[in-house]
């Protein structure tokens, strides 16, 4: 194999600065996405973060995605900052009885990790988490963390510092916070004379302070006591900084671990991203920034990979802040070194072309790749990448499961005095998805003719529900019609849904598609204006219909006693769910008909249905919507459709509803 990929390419490769500028394109058109796309994720990280946070917990989106960076394979990295615990590492701050102080102890523990100590607290689930030691009491990281697995889901599972959760879509962890620099990395502040990073940036690390995150030094006798010190927030806002090659770097080292050298099963489990990230780190203290540029990529990745082998070579890792935590400590070192370095070294003698061992990039091109790229070309690979991406579908919901309507409101009265349009729009975005969460939790009664405080209550849930419809372009709609229908006002309701209906049109955009040629006239004209991702979603984005468990928007028809269930239901499927349930209330049993094989034929075409699991919900609307009609047989078969697709019964309520 490696002689064959290096042959193929011996003959084109002249030029470096052509075949950097050629890989360059190539990454920004097929795998990281061009500086815009990233630094959109990023901002929408942010936005989505504040949302998320309250005054207990404050949501930090980390990891890759955290980054603005969406790796094939890649997992959604959540981290909470526990506000109610606060870490002193040297001044005690102004006391507050209800807040919990600890204090750092690094006594006979090894740099880059500590204990922390008890200080004060009143909070009963806090003063569980301690043992004492030695005569002090100390909390404990893996008490702490045991106790967040057993108030979390049924399924969730430890991974090192982290909770991973049932389905393995995303890692949390519940962090603490010291708001001043601790001592064992002061000497940071001042060890770079280079140019990055700046002194600005380095005073905003030292303000954001740091964290820990509970998990101790493996093998050690006091463990399940000791908490690591993270520098999450720090890294990220290093990676902030870096140049778009810089990342593309990063990129390329991460694609070289996961698609090539963790296919040696010996190697697995020996290197991680954050050892290639520390690298870079190191590396862009060394180059001036002048260096890292589109032409440059080769030999900048070059020099990161050879680092990587010298640390391998030599068992040295320094983590950037604390030097005198050397990672690769009991861990790259006998054969299983020995291994990694003769696969480390067998790459590194094909050069830059070991990267063309990914399949990722295995198809790369250089001749293709050698001219530029038409902005709105890279405008649409930029939108492609937006609704294929599961990292934002992901963590957009995610976003469902915490509300904190102090921060809601903040967010309304920041976005009343944002001067920039695009993250006007953003923050409307993110308080649309709230409005909607918010809406279902609002009690929604039909009688609310002669009651006065059941009218305001209506009101109240009605002008929530005005604000849902800045996400996308359809299902914020189908909210009002959704609620129009729990009122029993069914004309409303159908009228709504018209006009949803009116809105799928065949340039819409949905989660997990391909874009089609409509799709990309429809761009084309947007493109000219820089449309913002937030406006474009706004306009163009048909997104699902997400009823919370307990919401109070949810058709009666579908609940049932003792099914405790979300619903994800594509917003075409449901549009003509709908339309059979208002026609069947209002007797019109033609129109009821006639709206079930509207339903049949979107199911048959997958309009505007990505190729998810939540596609099943959609027969399963099929088979309620038969049993109104009494054709208890077609019900049946169409029950049946849907726990083929998703047999789990504690996820799919078509299983009950077959009894």
């Amino acid at each position: 194999m490696f002689y064959h990929v290096c042959f193929k390419f011996l003959i084109t490769d002249t030029i470096t600065p052509n075949i950097s500028l050629a890989l360059y394109r190539y990454l920004c058109h097929t795998i990281v996405g061009t500086e815009e796309h990233v630094n959109t994720i990023r901002l929408m990280n942010t936005v989505r973060d504040n949302f998320s946070s309250s005054k207990l917990l404050t949501c930090i989106t980390s990891g890759s995605y955290g980054e603005g960076l969406e790796m094939r394979g890649s997992d959604l990295d959540i981290m909470y900052v526990d506000t109610s615990i606060k870490v002193n590492a040297d001044k005690q701050p102004d006391f507050d009885p209800s807040i919990t102080y600890l204090s750092m102890d690094t006594d006979d523990v090894k740099p880059g990790f500590t204990q922390l100590r008890l200080e004060y607290s009143r909070s009963q689930y806090n003063l569980e988490c301690c043992e004492e030691h030695n005569g002090k009491n100390y909390f404990s990281s893996a008490l702490f963390k045991g106790s967040i697995l057993f108030l979390g889901e049924k399924g969730e599972t430890i991974h090192g510092p982290c909770i991973t959760d049932n389905k393995g879509f995303f890692d949390f962890a519940l962090s603490l916070h010291c708001k001043t620099w601790i001592s064992s990395a002061v000497n940071w502040i001042n060890r770079s004379s280079s140019s990055w990073p700046s002194h600005n940036v380095k005073q905003s690390i030292i303000k954001h302070g740091v964290l820990f995150v509970p998990i101790g030094v493996h093998g050690s006798p006091k463990e399940g006591l000791e908490w690591r010190v993270s520098f999450s927030v720090a890294e990220k806002l290093l990676i902030y900084t870096f140049t778009h090659t810089q990342l593309m770097c990063y990129a390329l080292l991460k694609i070289i671990l996961k698609d090539v050298i963790a296919n040696y099963s010996e190697c697995k489990d020996l290197l991680c991203s954050y050892f290639l990230k520390t690298i870079i780190f190191w590396i862009s203290e060394e180059l001036p920034s002048s260096v890292w540029t589109p032409g440059n990529l080769i030999p900048c990745f070059m020099r990161c990979f050879s680092r990587l082998v010298y640390c391998v070579e030599h068992s040295v890792c320094l983590h950037y802040f604390i030097p005198d935590n050397n990672m690769f400590e009991n861990k790259i070192e006998g054969r299983a070194r020995d291994e990694l370095l003769d696969k480390l070294n067998t790459l590194h003698s094909y050069g830059w072309r070991c990267i063309l061992f990914s399949d990722q990039i295995s198809n790369f091109d250089v001749a293709m790749w050698n001219f530029p790229i038409e902005p709105f070309t890279l405008y649409v690979n930029d939108v492609q990448k937006v609704v294929q991406s599961s990292m934002l579908y992901i963590a957009n919901g995610f976003l469902a499961t915490n509300f904190d309507l102090d921060i809601f409101n903040t967010g309304l009265l920041h976005n009343i005095w944002f001067h920039y349009f695009s993250l006007k729009q953003l923050n409307a975005y993110y308080i649309s998805h709230r409005c909607s969460k918010l809406a279902q939790r609002l009690p929604v009664d039909s009688a609310i003719i002669n009651n006065k405080y059941q009218y305001k209550q209506y009101k109240s849930c009605l002008s929530t529900l005005l604000t849902n419809i800045y996400h996308d372009a359809v299902s914020g709609w189908l909210m009002i019609a959704s609620f129009f229908y729990k009122t029993k006002q069914y004309r409303k309701a159908l009228h709504i849904i018209r006009y949803s209906l009116s809105k799928c049109t065949l340039d819409k955009l949905f989660f997990g598609m391909n874009l089609s040629e409509i799709n990309y006239q429809s761009l084309k004209l947007l493109s000219f204006n820089k449309t913002s991702i937030a406006y474009l979603l706004k306009i163009l984005f048909v997104d699902h219909i997400l009823f919370n468990i307990d919401s109070t928007l949810t058709p009666e028809e579908l609940l049932m006693e003792g099914w405790k269930g979300k619903y994800v239901i594509p917003s075409t499927a449901y549009a003509y769910f709908l339309t059979v349930l208002c026609h069947y209330h209002l007797n019109n049993l033609r129109q009821c008909q006639d709206s079930i094989q509207d339903l049949k034929l979107v199911i048959a075409d997958r309009y505007l249905m990505s190729d998810v699991k939540c596609t099943s919900e959609v027969y399963t609307l099929l088979g309620i919507a038969l049993q109104l009609v009494d054709d208890k047989k077609s019900a049946r078969q169409a029950f049946l459709q849907s726990l083929e697709i998703s047999p789990d019964e504690s996820l799919n309520s078509a299983a009950r509803r077959l009894l």
